[in-house]
């Protein structure tokens, strides 16, 4: 089966653009919009709406396998790629990518994938590009095979077909209590995120965020069903470090604090210091990390600033400077990186979180979700949008239909050979 053209469509992507460094130095937020002018080279305002490039591989049967282009909410911050630009992007993919791609037989499947990323001009491709088309690449594959999309990236991976749920992360977005009310009504795995990104949500010392902490816990108690017992997952966008200081002993004191409120939980903290380089991210998580083993049994620390790239998430694990690593797929670009960062995690002893972002698609987050699987995440991000329903229902439901498929073809492989 060949690809025998290559379609572009214009998309929306789930939730906004925002300008992290604009709201960090304190912009104000108007109902869903935020005062006052940009700094991040690409923004025309701090906070714009996210958009997406769908690429299509029309196959000679003539049916379509969609990708979706698509960059992180925090784009141009900590080391990501600039601002997503849907004409600049097509631009590219048609001087450069319709070409690789056009006429190629995807009989080999995902041994293929890595060489269709391959540099242009000495340089890598843009990532949202490499998402995207590995999107569509690998889902053509396992189209022409008729297997899932899991099913090849675990071949791939020398590993079974995944056969066991991922537990599925919540986010909350600035609807911070009535969202909580429903990812206990449906029991939501991890939650709540939090989206503690300003002063405000955080306290002067720590304090505004640590009462919500507690709150969320004795809101688990009044509304969970008996034993439901999710992870406490918050992320915090350096606040932690703007608030209380960036030594790491003094944030592994904080986070200790934190924890001894909820004692019964797992609590993860992301990001709770950014340090404005890689290197300087890694040697000073790797100190919280060694100071929180020594203060909280029940706390884990969570990297995702700095920590974009698989080369920069391998140096991490590397480091041992973190818990938990944010798998972060947009970042990430091509979805087998995304697959070898979670296998190098796991086999770390370190947890794997495929993540992304609040701006992607229905399209990329079902792709995630089959990578999730295949590579067997420690847990996976409801995407996309801020909205809770839909993110679980989009991921949740991809999750079940597709473990469906692969359980009811493993066990009639079993009948036939009995």
């Amino acid at each position: 089966m060949q690809i025998v053209d290559v379609l572009f469509a214009p998309t929306n992507g789930a939730f906004f653009y925002d300008d992290q460094a604009a709201i960090r130095e304190g912009r104000e937020h108007d109902g869903v919009a935020y005062l006052g002018e940009p700094v991040t080279q690409g923004f025309t305002s701090v906070r714009q709406p996210s958009k997406a490039l769908s690429i299509g591989l029309m196959l000679d049967d003539g049916s379509v396998s969609w990708g979706d282009m698509v960059s992180v909410q925090y784009s141009g911050a900590a080391g990501r790629d600039p601002l997503f630009d849907q004409e600049r992007i097509e631009s590219f993919c048609r001087e450069v990518m319709v070409s690789r791609l056009r006429g190629l037989d995807l009989v080999e499947g995902a041994k293929l994938c890595d060489e269709v990323m391959r540099y242009h001009d000495g340089k890598r491709l843009p990532l949202a590009v490499e998402y995207g088309v590995s999107q569509a690449f690998l889902k053509a594959a396992a189209y022409a095979r008729k297997l899932t999309l899991a099913e090849v990236i675990a071949e791939w991976l020398g590993l079974a077909a995944p056969t066991e749920a991922v537990p599925i992360f919540a986010q909350s977005g600035d609807d911070r209590r009535n969202a909580v009310d429903t990812m206990i009504l449906k029991q939501v795995d991890v939650l709540p995120h939090g989206l503690i990104n300003s002063a405000e949500k955080f306290g002067r010392a720590g304090e505004t965020f640590a009462d919500y902490v507690s709150w969320v816990a004795q809101r688990i108690a009044q509304l969970g069903a008996e034993g439901y017992k999710p992870v406490l997952h918050f992320d915090v966008y350096g606040w932690i470090g703007l608030g209380v200081g960036t030594d790491p002993r003094a944030i592994a004191e904080y986070i200790a604090r934190v924890a001894e409120r909820v004692p019964s939980y797992t609590l993860n903290i992301e990001c709770p210091a950014d340090y404005g380089t890689r290197a300087a991210q890694i040697d000073n998580y790797a100190a919280i990390v060694e100071h929180v083993n020594q203060l909280a049994d029940n706390a884990r620390v969570v990297a995702d600033e700095h920590c974009n790239t698989l080369d920069d998430i391998e140096a991490f694990i590397q480091a041992r400077a973190a818990h938990v690593i944010q798998v972060k797929t947009p970042d990430v670009g091509n979805l087998l990186d995304t697959a070898r960062a979670i296998i190098a995690a796991r086999e770390a002893g370190i947890g794997a979180y495929s993540g992304g972002t609040s701006a992607e698609t229905d399209e990329s987050a079902r792709a995630c979700v089959h990578v999730a699987l295949a590579s067997r995440a420690t847990m996976m991000l409801a995407k996309p949008g801020m909205g809770v329903n839909e993110g679980i229902t989009i991921v949740g439901n991809e999750q079940a239909r597709t473990l469906a498929t692969i359980r009811t073809r493993l066990s009639r492989e079993l009948s036939d050979a009995g």
